[in-house]
C-alpha cells in the first residue's frame, strides 16, 4: 500500500514542509508534478492529511487547515530520497531476477510499481544509459543491454583506484569518527549472514554495497563517492546473471570482507591494501565471468 511505503512518507513530508494555514493545494495532477509522485500517491497523501486534520478535502476543494507541527511528520529513518527510493527499486528487480539481458524497462510501469512519477524514472533511467547498459527505445521503452570486457576491465580499474585510495583514507580517520561505529554494526551483520549463509546467501549483494559505499565515502571526496553509486550498479547487476555457485562466491566475498574490516582496523597500510586488492581481485574474477562470449 502506498502510505506505507517510502515514496509515500518521503513525498508526504515534502509536502508538509510547504503548507500554510488558509491556503489551498493546487489540483492532483499539479501537486503530483510538483512532488515527482503519481496521482494515486498523492490520493494517499491528501487523504492522510484530511484525516490528520490538516486539511479540508472535498472533491477538488483542498483547504490547508493549521500548519503542520513535528508530530505530523514521518520520521527521518523512515523516509529516503526520491532518487534512492527508486535506485533500490530498480536494483530490486534486478537482483530478485525480474529483468534479464534483453528486457524491455517500460517508464510508466515501472513508474505505476514504485509509486512515483515518469520523470523521476526517466530521469533514473537516462543517468544510467550514457555508460551503454541501458538504451531508449521508442514510446518511453528502455532495453537493458550487456556490456563488454574491455568496458569491464576499464571499470574495475578505475573501482580499484578509488578503493585503495578510500581505504587508506579510511585508516587514518580519528577514533571517535562515526564511521567506526558503522563499522562494527557492518560488521556484525556480516556474522549474522555468514551464520545463516545456506538460508540468506542472496542477501549478501545488499551488504556489500553497504560496507564498500562506507569505505568510499572516507575519501571524503564527492566524486568517488557519486561513481560508487554507478560501480554498485553494475557489478550487481551482472552478478545476477551468474548464478553459478552462487552460495560458495558469497561466502567467500564475506569472508574477506571480515578481513579487509580486520585491517582497516589495524591501520597498518600494508596490510589494508593488501586485504583490499585480495578482495577487489575475486570482484573482478567474478564480474568479468559474468560478461557473455
Amino acid at each position: 500500500m502506498a502510505r506505507h511505503n517510502t515514496v509515500f512518507k518521503e513525498a508526504y513530508n515534502r509536502c508538509l514542509s510547504g503548507l500554510a494555514a488558509e491556503d489551498s493545494l493546487p489540483s492532483e495532477p499539479e501537486l503530483g508534478e510538483r512532488l515527482g509522485i503519481s496521482r494515486t500517491t498523492v490520493r494517499a497523501i491528501l487523504g492522510r492529511m484530511h484525516e490528520s486534520g490538516l486539511i479540508n478535502w472535498d472533491k477538488r476543494v483542498k483547504t490547508v487547515l493549521r500548519a503542520p507541527d513535528d508530530n505530523d511528520f514521518f520520521p527521518e529513518d523512515e523516509t529516503n530520497s526520491l532518487n534512492e527510493v527508486i535506485e533500490r527499486s530498480f536494483m530490486r528487480r534486478i537482483l530478485t531476477g525480474e529483468a534479464e539481458p534483453g528486457a524491455q524497462i517500460n517508464e510508466a510501469e515501472l513508474a505505476r510499481e514504485i509509486g512515483t512519477g515518469t520523470t523521476s524514472v526517466r530521469e533514473f533511467l537516462i543517468r544510467f544509459s550514457r555508460f551503454g547498459l541501458i538504451e531508449k527505445r521508442p514510446n518511453s521503452h528502455w532495453i537493458l543491454k550487456g556490456f563488454t570486457i574491455d568496458f569491464a576491465l576499464e571499470l574495475t580499474e578505475v573501482r580499484e583506484m578509488f578503493e585503495l585510495r578510500s581505504a587508506a583514507v579510511f585508516a587514518n580517520l580519528e577514533d571517535d569518527h562515526p564511521a567506526w561505529i558503522d563499522l562494527d554494526a557492518i560488521e556484525a551483520e556480516h556474522r549474522d549472514l555468514l551464520a545463516d549463509i545456506d538460508a540468506r546467501y542472496k542477501d549478501f549483494s545488499a551488504l556489500d554495497e553497504k560496507f564498500h559505499l562506507l569505505v568510499h565515502r572516507a575519501s571524503g571526496n564527492r566524486f568517488v563517492v557519486d561513481f560508487y553509486d554507478v560501480i554498485a550498479f553494475i557489478f550487481h547487476y551482472h552478478y545476477q546473471w551468474n548464478k553459478a555457485y552462487a552460495r560458495a562466491r558469497n561466502e567467500r566475498a564475506l569472508m574477506e570482507h571480515l578481513d579487509y574490516i580486520d585491517a582497516l582496523r589495524s591501520r597498518d597500510p600494508a596490510r589494508i591494501e593488501a586485504a583490499c586488492r585480495l578482495h577487489l581481485n575475486s570482484a573482478r574474477e567474478t564480474l568479468l565471468q559474468s560478461v557473455p562470449g
